[in-house]
């Protein structure tokens, strides 16, 4: 029998992979580094548009292989039509990662013996596919299996499902040949309990081929329903060990945040060694799972939350109108709300960030917005001590001071990633200080 190997990222956001999978080991200041999505193994993206109870998906496709051997189904709420269905870039994806991604910023110390105002900044159409035979139609209501549409789009051919009980669902896709993993059909079940409909993508390869597509490209799909949630249980059922999901939450009111599991901001507004800056990668891969080990791994981290119609600092220019479309944003007003920024204000961006597991997520992820519009974003911060000459008895005391500073951001990194502290101050260059006697500020000399 033959074994699809399918590597896709957006089985973390719902979609079921029935193949043998082998994942691929995936404010002031100047801004320096960003803390993007290339960080994570296994990193899936999701963007959510919602507004009431209508949403855009749009999911990536991080598919490792053939795409001949590429295929998924998702759990969707309604039956959705040709036209519901959009097929765009991935780039988009991109935007939102660097836009929104945690950075590093760095300031450069003054002179201490210069007068000055100092501020501490903080700082798819192909086609469409010949309607089933009548036998087919028999057989497949036989299983209690319904093919409610059936339609192409791009380099995607789509069939959306309906069942009545998961046995008939499971043996569907076995004779449509695809290789169900042991457990499905009692994962299934839930799904078809709650009635919720099976989205089913499989690669359209002459069209695929005509246009020279290099990697598949992200699906959107745009629905009304009251459930706003990411089913997330059936993705696990090929994962090995812990599996990152981000979602870019666009919503014209606030924060969106888990209503069933704890949402906890990642530690932010934190002064690291200079040598952080050089190894920002390192950094934020180690505190991030250090926080999520101390939060024992039960929460969604919250990485930004921001009105799309400004940025501070600017990782990444704030996304047009236009590309706000491709995002799925839909209640977008005629003219910008401020027309000093390319985006909208509103349209407010929450970036959230999963790492789960079977063991510690047992409930697909449910949403729910919220009027909170307070700004947050992961941020670090880099201080350069001052390395002109020091002409000045100020001078003293600002060398000591800068020292005392080094030795609390060698513990501060310490405590945020788990690296050994004695390791940390190895890597540091310490200013050197003299020391300032006790007497010398007496008199103001």
């Amino acid at each position: 029998m033959k074994i699809i190997r399918v590597l896709l990222s957006c089985l973390l956001t719902g979609v079921i992979l029935f193949f043998g999978v082998k994942p691929a080991l995936a404010f002031c200041g100047f801004y320096v580094a960003k803390a993007d999505t290339s960080l994570y193994n296994q990193a899936s993206q999701v963007i959510i548009a919602r507004d009431e109870d209508r949403t855009v998906l749009t999911m990536s496709n991080d598919y490792q292989g053939e795409v001949k051997d590429f295929a998924m189904v998702v759990p969707v709420p309604v039956i959705l039509k040709e036209e519901q269905v959009h097929v765009g870039e991935a780039k988009i994806l991109q935007r939102l990662d660097d836009f929104s991604a945690p950075r590093l910023v760095e300031y450069f110390d003054d002179d201490p013996c210069e007068i000055r105002a100092y501020e501490d900044g903080i700082a798819f159409n192909s086609a469409p596919q010949a309607a089933p035979s009548l036998r087919q139609k028999k057989a497949d209501a036989d299983l209690g299996v319904t093919v409610e549409e059936q339609f192409s789009v791009g380099e995607y051919d789509i069939v959306i499902l309906s069942a009545k009980e998961s046995g008939g669902l499971e043996t569907w896709l076995r004779q449509n040949d695809y290789q169900i993993p042991e457990g499905a059909k009692e994962l299934l079940q839930p799904y078809i309990r709650q009635n919720l409909k099976f989205f089913v993508a499989k690669v359209n390869l002459e069209e695929y081929d005509s246009n020279g597509f290099e990697k598949l490209r992200p699906i959107s799909m745009a629905y009304e329903s009251p459930k706003f949630m990411l089913p997330i249980r059936l993705g696990m059922m090929n994962a090995n060990g812990d599996q990152d999901l981000i979602v870019y939450l666009l919503s014209p009111k606030g924060q969106v945040e888990l209503s069933n599991y704890r949402t906890v901001k990642v530690p932010s507004d934190s002064e690291v060694p200079e040598f952080v800056k050089e190894e920002f990668k390192d950094f934020y891969t180690a505190m991030f799972q250090n926080s999520y080990i101390r939060e024992n791994k039960k929460v969604a981290f919250l990485e930004y939350a921001w009105d799309m119609g400004s940025c501070d600092p600017c990782s990444a220019e704030p996304l047009n109108r236009e590309e706000l479309k491709e995002a799925g944003v839909f209640w977008l007003d005629s003219t910008p709300s401020n027309p000093r920024f390319f985006g909208n204000s509103n349209v407010f961006i929450t970036r959230l960030h999963v790492r789960y597991s079977r063991d510690r997520f047992p409930e697909d992820l449910k949403f729910q917005q919220t009027s909170d519009r307070d700004l947050f974003q992961g941020r670090y911060v880099i201080r350069h001590p001052y390395t002109g000459d020091i002409t000045c008895d100020a001078g003293k005391e600002y060398q000591q001071s800068v020292r005392d500073r080094q030795e609390r951001e060698a513990k501060t990194l310490a405590k945020l990633t788990g690296w050994n502290i004695e390791s940390i101050r190895d890597r540091i260059k310490f200013v050197k200080a003299e020391p300032v006697e006790w007497w010398e500020n007496l008199w103001n000399r």
